[in-house]
C-alpha cells in the first residue's frame, strides 16, 4: 500500500466500530487490573502544552485550549476509575494575567463554557461522586466566571466520593500567603476571657460565702489589725480602705469582672500542620503524584506546600492534549512499583523520572 493512503487507512481502521470496541475493552481490562494494587489517593496534573500542541498543528490556540480540556475529561475518567479520590489540576496561573488580552479573555470564556457543560451534563462527576472545588484568587475573576464557578460548586456539593480541584487561577506563592494571613487571623483572636483562680475577687466570694453575713467577719479584722500610726490617722479618711481591706460595700461579681484577663492563642503551638489546615487544598489527603506534561521539569508554582518527601513526581515529554490512558499507565505502573519496594525497604523515597 502507497505511504501516501497508509495514514488515512489507520485512520479508518482505529475510529471503526470493531476497532473502538476492542480498544475500550482493552482499556478497562487495564484499568481493572491497576486498581487491583496500591492507588494513588492524591493526583495532581500540571497540564501544560496546550499552546505548543496548537502551533504544531497549525490551529488557533484557543482550540489547543479546547482540546486540552477534553483531555482532562479523558484523564478524570481514568482517575476515578481506578479509585483515585482527589485529582488537582492547574488550570490557570495568576501569572497568566501578563499574556495577550485576547489569550486570557479567551480561555475566561472557554472555562466558562466547560464549567457551564459541567452543570448540564455532569454525568462523569456524578457517576464517580465527585465534587468541584475551584481554588485560588476569586478577586481576580471576571463577576460572569465566578457566578458560573459558584453554580458549578453548588451544583456538585452533594457529592462526597471524590474531588476534582480546580486551581483558577493560582500560584503556591499566594496560596502560602492566604494561609499565613488566616493564621494570623485565628492566633489574634481572644479566646474565652477567664479569671485567675487565687484572684482578690474570688478570694473575698469565698470568705463570704463561708461566713455568712461578711460584715460581722470584717468588723472584726478592722478591731484586730493594729491602728494606724498617729500621723496618718489624721489625714486618712475613714471611708478609704488600704490595699489589704476588703471593703464590704464591694461586689464580688464587680470585682472579678475587673480581674479578667485577655486570652490569645499560643503562637507558640503554630506548626506545619497548622498552616496546612489553612491551604486551599485543607482535608485533603497527602498529595502522593505530581505529573507534569510538555517535557519541562519545574513545578511553576504550583502545589510547593502540599509536595513532600514521599510525593513522586514525574515530567513527561508528551503534550497535554495528547496525554491518555497510554500515557497514565506506566506512571501509575511505576507509582505503584515504588510503593511496594519502599514497603519491603521500610523507608520512603522520593525520586523525579523523566520519562
Amino acid at each position: 500500500m502507497s505511504d501516501l493512503y497508509f495514514p488515512h487507512f489507520r485512520s479508518w481502521l482505529m475510529h471503526s466500530p470493531p476497532a473502538e470496541f476492542i480498544i475500550r475493552k482493552l482499556r478497562e481490562l487495564l484499568i481493572g487490573g491497576l486498581s487491583q494494587g496500591p492507588i494513588p489517593r492524591h493526583v495532581a496534573f500540571v497540564m501544560d502544552g496546550n499552546r505548543r500542541y496548537a502551533r504544531n498543528h497549525k490551529i488557533e490556540t484557543i482550540e489547543g485550549h479546547h482540546l486540552g480540556f477534553e483531555a482532562l475529561a479523558r484523564v478524570l475518567e481514568i482517575c476515578y476509575k481506578c479509585g483515585v479520590k482527589v485529582v488537582t489540576v492547574f488550570a490557570f496561573s495568576i501569572e497568566n494575567f501578563n499574556r495577550p488580552k485576547y489569550e486570557v479573555d479567551g480561555l475566561m470564556q472557554l472555562a466558562k463554557v466547560k464549567l457551564e457543560q459541567l452543570i448540564q451534563h455532569g454525568e462523569l462527576l456524578d457517576r464517580y461522586g465527585a465534587s468541584v472545588r475551584v481554588l485560588g484568587e476569586r478577586d481576580l475573576l471576571p463577576p460572569d466566571v465566578l457566578e458560573v464557578i459558584d453554580r458549578a460548586v453548588s451544583t456538585t456539593k452533594h457529592n462526597k466520593e471524590c474531588v476534582l480541584n480546580i486551581c483558577f487561577p493560582y500560584t503556591s506563592r499566594a496560596e502560602i500567603t492566604s494561609a499565613i494571613k488566616s493564621t494570623v487571623d485565628e492566633y489574634s483572636t481572644t479566646l474565652r476571657p477567664h479569671s485567675t483562680p487565687f484572684s482578690q475577687s474570688r478570694i473575698t466570694q469565698k470568705i463570704l460565702s463561708k461566713q455568712g453575713d461578711g460584715s460581722e467577719m470584717l468588723s472584726s479584722i478592722r478591731e484586730s489589725s493594729p491602728p494606724p500610726p498617729s500621723s496618718r490617722s489624721d489625714d486618712l479618711d475613714d471611708s478609704v480602705s488600704s490595699t489589704t481591706t476588703l471593703q464590704p460595700d464591694s461586689s464580688p461579681l464587680k470585682q472579678e469582672a475587673d480581674s479578667n484577663i485577655t486570652i490569645y492563642p499560643n503562637a507558640e503551638t503554630i506548626t506545619a500542620e497548622t498552616l496546612t489546615n489553612h491551604m486551599y487544598t485543607a482535608g485533603d489527603p497527602p498529595l502522593d503524584l505530581f505529573i507534569r506534561t510538555s517535557g519541562v521539569e519545574r513545578f511553576s508554582d504550583f502545589m510547593l506546600w502540599q509536595c513532600h518527601e514521599e510525593t513522586q513526581i514525574f515530567f513527561l515529554k508528551c503534550l497535554w492534549p495528547e496525554f491518555d490512558l497510554w500515557h497514565f499507565l506506566p506512571v501509575l505502573v511505576e507509582w505503584q512499583r515504588r510503593q511496594k519496594q519502599k514497603e519491603r525497604d521500610g523507608l520512603p523515597r522520593r525520586r523525579v523520572k523523566q520519562a
